[in-house]
């Protein structure tokens, strides 16, 4: 198999992934992330309306009320909606927006249910997701440290970390709103990018005992070629079932599978062209200053 030189534009694929990051961030400075109810609180309501209507004429339906809803179905026959507004509305404005499904379906009280919860829930879930991801970070690097060396482990959670902030910075971007989902996603991605990065680096440590040259970007270019075909095929076959969910599931549905679209592609990406460089750049280092190589 002929060695591919995926390692003669490493700069710029840093400059790439720095860019996206950058963006990302002076767009969070100037318009801040998009953040869904369960960040910032708001009010919930759901609907039974014993038949199913599109997402498209509730919205419709309420729009004199100005709420900026999200709106999904629910119930397996998609037969009620759950409509969710920023806006915290008093029991006045509820039964304003009662009146109105109850004027166009004929729907009764108990079909109707509305709840008022502020931030402190997404608060407590972008805490934990934090530190599910720090504490994930710091025994994945053990555990490599221990199977393979510690250059191995700081350059698969460089990667890690540059996965996690990349998507941020395309949330950031595009202005698409975050939700509870999106920290379900981050955390899928997580485990889905180490695992794609650990089966590189295991050809490269193997590659590592049979190369004595310490020509690290050619033993990085050997260990991608040859784990490239696996690399494609898990990630084409992932992304094939994620984007189906994405073009043919609910809006709940997209929230989830949107962000996983991009953390796999991102994980993929990062593993060969961010992971790989890394380790690389920091074996040549430590191969220059020997009182580092030598601790």
């Amino acid at each position: 198999m002929k060695t591919i030189n995926f390692m003669k534009h490493y700069k710029l694929w840093f400059v790439f992934s720095g860019a996206v990051i950058l963006i990302g961030l002076i767009m969070m400075l100037v318009n801040g992330l998009n953040l869904g109810i369960d960040f910032t609180g708001g009010t919930m309501m759901q609907v039974e309306l014993a038949k199913e209507v599109s997402v498209q004429e509730v919205a419709d339906l309420i729009s004199d009320f100005d709420l900026n809803p999200d709106i999904v179905h629910s119930g397996v026959d998609k037969t009620g909606v759950i409509i969710k507004t920023k806006q915290s509305l008093d029991n006045a404005k509820r039964i304003e927006v009662f009146n109105v499904f109850k004027d166009k379906y004929g729907i009764e009280s108990k079909d109707f249910s509305a709840d008022q919860f502020g931030p402190a829930m997404g608060e407590e879930i972008r805490n934990r997701a934090i530190t599910a991801v720090l504490i994930a970070s710091v025994f994945m690097l053990i555990y490599i440290s221990i199977r393979f060396e510690t250059v191995f482990g700081v350059a698969a959670i460089v990667c890690l970390l540059h996965d996690v902030f990349f998507l941020i910075a395309i949330y950031a971007i595009t202005g698409k709103s975050i939700s509870s989902s999106f920290i379900a996603a981050v955390l899928t991605i997580v485990g889905y990018s180490i695992n794609d990065t650990i089966v590189v680096f295991d050809r490269v440590r193997e590659n590592v005992k049979r190369d004595k040259s310490k020509d690290y970007f050619g033993i990085i270019n050997t260990s991608v070629t040859q784990t490239m075909t696996r690399t494609i095929n898990t990630s084409l076959t992932t992304l094939l079932v994620i984007g189906a969910l994405y073009v043919f599931g609910a809006s709940s549905i997209k929230e989830f599978a949107f962000p996983l679209l991009v953390g796999v592609t991102v994980g993929t990406y990062s593993s060969v062209f961010i992971a790989s460089p890394v380790w690389a750049v920091t074996r040549r280092y430590l191969g220059k200053n020997s009182h580092y190589a030598s601790k």
